[in-house]
């Protein structure tokens, strides 16, 4: 498996206090010094999407740039945004760019989640206009998608099916058709109910619904070959999401996976 080495700063800034010998980055705790005519800065983004427009933060590091960049997937939306890893990894000099799903926090629409794909595919496409990526200082070269929970998920889904992905941190990631296969309907039900405070026009039967429906589908399998030439971090502290999260591992380490029919 490739190995980049800004992913590995991600991952460090991630999982720091995980290695006991390892020091901890000096961006997860503090600015570095203040860079007055390149300051970091914060731009509010609306990104056009299933017909409408869903809400976006672009925290941009400060220097002159471009600077590669980091598009952050949320989990089920929920209450945690991640937003404290997005300053970290701006402090440490690359930009990030948080979003919500159609239907979440705001962003019109109702939820689904074949939505959070299209959403997170027109994102990806949106920053890498030319015109805009200046503007914002992004090297569209140097995008890496990061995602967390469900949004492991989407992060998969969206560098399995997109060129020139610099790369992928999956934390704690969510293979969704798993969900929907091995949990028994009423307690998929309650456990969604329990993870989609800012959600509009979608029950929890409803979300159990499309699971259960695109079981066969949404999983990480399908996803080995077109995953295998993109680096790739994974980092687990879930033991609901653990066994598809090293299945992956174990596959993308096992050259005679790749060479098997269906992966090629």
């Amino acid at each position: 498996m490739k190995r980049c080495w800004p992913l590995l700063a991600i991952a460090l800034m991630i999982g720091a206090n995980q290695a006991r010998s390892a020091a901890i980055p000096p961006a997860i705790y503090t600015d570095p010094p203040h860079d007055a005519r390149y300051p970091a800065r914060m731009v509010v983004l609306h990104i056009p999407s299933g017909g409408g427009k869903i809400n976006g933060v672009a925290y941009l590091a400060q220097g002159a740039g471009p600077h590669p960049t980091a598009i952050l997937f949320v989990g089920l939306p929920g209450n945690e945004k991640n937003l404290d890893l997005a300053q970290a990894v701006r402090r440490a000099g690359w930009n990030t760019v948080s979003f919500f799903y159609r239907g979440s926090w705001g962003s019109p629409g109702v939820f689904r989640l074949s939505h959070c794909l299209e959403d997170a595919k027109a994102v990806l496409a949106y920053l890498r206009v030319d015109s805009r990526a200046k503007r914002l200082g992004i090297d569209a070269s140097r995008i890496v998608l990061v995602g967390h929970s469900m949004g492991g998920w989407v992060a998969a889904e969206t560098a399995a099916h997109n060129q020139h992905i610099a790369g992928l941190v999956l934390i704690s990631a969510g293979a969704m058709g798993d969900f929907g296969s091995t949990f028994p309907h009423a307690k998929l039900v309650k456990f969604i109910a329990d993870n989609m405070e800012s959600l509009a026009g979608v029950t929890p039967e409803q979300l159990t619904d499309q699971l259960r429906a695109h079981a066969s589908q949404w999983r990480f399998d399908h996803l080995y070959g077109q995953l295998v030439h993109v680096p790739l971090i994974v980092i687990t502290s879930d033991p609901m999401t653990a066994p598809a999260n090293d299945a992956l591992v174990t596959a993308l380490r096992t050259p005679e996976t790749m060479r098997s029919p269906q992966f090629t």
